[in-house]
């Protein structure tokens, strides 16, 4: 009996795959990182032809190490970073130019032509999202405006847009679908919450032709198939690709938030907390977003969100750029070293500051710097500036929604470090939930598609996998963590504006 499931986990630094049992256990997995591409300050690309083929590899190298057969396999699901814009001709199945990622900050210039408008306002009710390069509304433009065939091409019926999962969905199926699932369409800039359906006027104003885009659909659903002669997928031929979700609705709904108020934090590349609103839309006054979470049959539930975008993306750079540590672990041996950051804070805007601030044009700046700083106050003060954006997406959260956190369920990469998510605990002075399965973004992929074909009957017996690994408790004082927060707030203000 077919009683797996496959998972696509097509992210911004690696792609993966991830087949899971019935319990929600990973059974077999595979990962391909690939290129990051920085054509000039502020701009970040990927090749989406390296995307689509790091992910087959992964796939095949997932499949071939596991000893469960094709056959067992019930259904795919993708999960993917999401307002990556990718555009191709239908014709040739080659994309137009690379893949704009949402961490590039190129459109900057159009966001602020769209507030000279006057269309915040009209952007934020019908879309739930506010007017930023983050999205990808601008980035779409941007290709149409700046790549010469692309126009030609969308005017002769050719062109085709996508996020990841619509151009992996395409070119699973053979060229054969073209769609999106509620939760990425959601991020687009382009797209009616309430309505489910694309904007006309805001596709008008931004000159993108509505035949461009994929028909926007639920989150669980047999979409296609895997079309016969996938290179390297052969095995797959047939097998339904039945679930869809932007990564971050895919956590949490991994992570069991299927309750209103339940909420997750996910410390990936960037880091983003989202809380189930169930289904009623809850409009921010502290410039969070909102949009669908996900779509079950005919159901759709909402989230609001609040994402900063650099988290572990941080210790990367430390890593990789400046080659104070050689392995994540070594950042967190780093930082256990000392009993503080001995007054410095690092605000990490390498591309902007997210909510609640959303400010395009701050960089990243460590403030208070003595000559008593070493490496270790360095790399304590990174994850303290990962739990402080955090925080201040929490903060801003809890005042919109009207509920006080009592649990946070936390995930992502970074969130295997036990210092981290205790500063965490204390900075928000509630407990961290941290979940057996760490696979949250992947899982909840697999479990949207198994909900589409019967692996499981409803949501009840998917929360009933869920197990809790450690639950981190408030040891700080509070006192003591609002001086801390307070010093946080005062160097942001030196990272604002700064390349304006």
């Amino acid at each position: 009996m077919a009683n797996y499931v496959l998972a696509l986990d097509q992210g911004t630094t690696s792609s993966r795959a991830i087949i899971f049992d019935k319990k929600g256990n990973a059974v077999s997995k595979a990962q391909k990182e690939f290129e990051q591409i920085y054509p000039q300050a502020g701009w970040v690309e990927h090749d989406p032809l390296t995307i689509l083929y790091s992910q087959f590899e992964a796939v095949s190298t997932c499949i071939a190490n596991s000893s469960v057969k094709p056959s067992e396999i019930a259904g795919i699901g993708i999960t993917n970073q999401r307002e990556t814009t990718i555009l191709w001709d239908r014709q040739t199945g080659k994309p137009v130019y690379n893949a704009i990622v949402w961490q590039c900050r190129r459109t900057a210039d159009i966001c602020e032509e769209l507030k000279a408008q006057g269309l915040e306002g009209y952007i934020k009710e019908k879309t739930g999202l506010l007017i930023d390069a983050y999205f990808s509304g601008t980035k779409i433009k941007w290709i149409l405006d700046h790549v010469p065939t692309a126009r030609k091409l969308a005017d002769e019926g050719r062109l085709l847009f996508g996020t990841v999962e619509t151009w992996l969905i395409w070119n699973l199926t053979g060229g054969s679908v073209h769609v999106t699932d509620y939760s990425n369409a959601s991020r687009t800039m382009l797209f009616d919450v309430d309505n489910l359906c694309w904007d006309k006027y805001l596709c008008d104003t931004l000159g993108i032709p509505m035949s461009i885009l994929p028909e926007p659909v639920p989150s669980s659903k047999i979409y296609g198939r895997v079309a016969k002669g996938i290179l390297g997928l052969e095995a797959l031929e047939g097998i339904p690709i039945c679930g869809a979700i932007g990564d971050q609705p895919a956590a949490l709904f991994g992570q069991a938030c299927f309750e209103a108020g339940q909420a997750k934090n996910t410390y990936g590349t960037g880091c983003f907390l989202l809380m189930n609103t169930g289904k009623k839309r809850v409009k921010s006054e502290n410039n969070l977003l909102t949009g669908v979470a996900w779509g079950v049959g005919d159901e759709v539930e909402y989230a609001i969100e609040g994402s900063a975008f650099n988290a572990g993306s941080v210790i990367k750079w430390l890593r990789d750029e400046l080659h104070l540590i050689d392995t994540a672990r070594r950042c967190d041996e780093l930082a256990e070293s000392v009993p503080d950051a001995n007054g410095i804070y690092f605000v990490p805007a390498f591309t902007s500051l997210g909510a609640p601030y959303w400010d395009m044009y701050a960089r990243g700046c460590i403030v208070g710097l003595t000559r008593g700083v070493n490496r270790a106050h360095i790399a304590r003060s990174v994850l303290e500036a990962i739990t402080y954006q955090m925080t201040d997406l929490l903060e801003a959260m809890q005042s919109d929604s009207g509920i006080e956190f009592t649990e946070l369920r936390v995930d992502g990469g970074a969130s295997v470090s036990d210092i981290m998510l205790q500063i965490q605990a204390d900075m928000i002075q509630c407990n961290v939930d941290r979940p057996a399965n760490v696979e949250t973004t992947a899982v909840g992929a697999a479990y949207l598609a198994g909900l589409a074909v019967g692996v499981w009957k409803d949501k009840d017996e998917i929360a009933q996998n869920r197990k809790v690994a450690k639950v981190f408790t408030p040891k700080m004082t509070k006192e003591t963590r609002d001086a801390y927060y307070a010093g946080w707030k005062r160097a942001v203000e030196c990272a604002k504006g700064w390349a304006k």
